[in-house]
């Protein structure tokens, strides 16, 4: 069991907040979770607003610009997550995922296609050795209501496909009713789901990330708090949506997270990731949230092992952006897939 020692945490209007603990002390009861998570700093709401507006205006150009469209494509989980979802438009999406622009094989490839478990054999079967990831929404999603027995199942049928990545979502209203142990506990349960043996399939554990849905949150110290809850469980990511409500992804939310998992590498020595989903749809808001990771984390975390962009239909604008400076010109309106 990994210890903590003593946590140091700076608030936005420069508290200090000094906590002496062990993840096993953290975790050994709902109070002493409640204890620790309601002892975080609480959030400069109006700063983070104004910092996120602020680094909003920054301007990219030229060179620097093309070199961000190509991480942000590098970045981005390709994702089908609807009732009417086949196996051909797994295919389709993975074809495109490997090589998003047929035309122009400089284009970098994306980060990792997002299906449903049920295709994750097919998406698996597609991608081949590409490199492109496959990640699958398992434990309810998107509601999170339901059995941990349901939940574990669930991922585990998910890992067993091929799932390098599996996205579980959070029951918002144990959280909201203050049932941290609860969430705690079907985080670790989840992450044990994601060990697979690595001498019978190929690949080693599946890669947990965890949706925090931030919209139902309410508040950012609630968002701050889910945060670490999530990473003091064991996640490898934090994300912030299903991208099935509104308000999805906002830059002060994902200020608030890119804070946490900054913090807490700088007390724990591990590094955990981040993404926002949902409402990013065009390259200007892709660049934004670069540059954000880049004023907040750090360039450690510019990288598609640390940051992605949950936001499908930002990719043809991207393509489109890309190609413009390129060519100065912007492409027809058929010449990208749909998503």
């Amino acid at each position: 069991m990994a210890r903590f020692g003593t946590i140091t945490l700076v608030g936005d209007a420069g508290e200090v907040s000094t906590l002496t603990t062990s993840l096993a002390g953290i975790a050994s009861s709902n109070a002493t979770l409640r204890a620790f998570l309601h002892g975080l700093p609480g959030v400069d709401g109006v700063g983070a607003d104004q910092r996120t507006t602020m680094l909003g205006t920054r301007s990219i150009k030229t060179t620097a610009k093309a070199q961000a469209i190509d991480l942000a494509i590098s970045m981005v989980d390709l994702t089908t997550l609807e009732g009417a979802d086949t196996a051909g438009k797994v295919r389709a999406m993975c074809a495109k995922a490997v090589q998003p622009d047929p035309g122009d094989p400089s284009v970098p490839k994306v980060a990792a296609v997002c299906v449903y478990p049920d295709l994750v054999a097919q998406a698996v079967q597609a991608l081949g050795r590409s490199g492109v990831r496959v990640a699958s929404v398992a434990t309810a999603f998107p509601s999170g209501r339901s059995s941990l027995g349901v939940k574990v199942e669930e991922t585990t049928l998910a890992v067993a496909a091929g799932a390098d990545e599996i996205d579980m979502v959070i029951d918002r209203g144990a959280f909201l009713s203050g049932d941290y142990q609860k969430i705690f506990e079907e985080i670790v349960a989840i992450k044990a789901a994601c060990a697979r043996d690595e001498g019978a399939t190929g690949k080693g554990d599946a890669h947990l990330k965890v949706i925090l849905e931030t919209g139902e949150l309410a508040t950012y110290d609630n968002v701050r708090r889910a945060s670490w809850l999530a990473m003091l469980a064991g996640a490898d990511f934090i994300k912030t949506s299903t991208g099935k409500i509104s308000p999805a992804a906002t830059l002060p939310v994902t200020l608030v997270m890119l804070e946490a998992v900054r913090d807490f590498r700088s007390q724990t020595g591990r590094m955990v990731g981040v993404k926002p989903a949902g409402g990013i749809r065009t390259t200007k808001d892709a660049i934004k949230y670069l540059v954000l990771v880049n004023e907040t984390a750090g360039a450690d975390w510019l990288h598609a092992d640390w940051f992605r962009l949950g936001a499908s239909s930002v990719l043809n604008d991207l393509l489109m952006q890309r190609q413009k400076m390129a060519t100065g010109r912007y492409a027809g309106p058929d010449y990208f897939t749909l998503d």
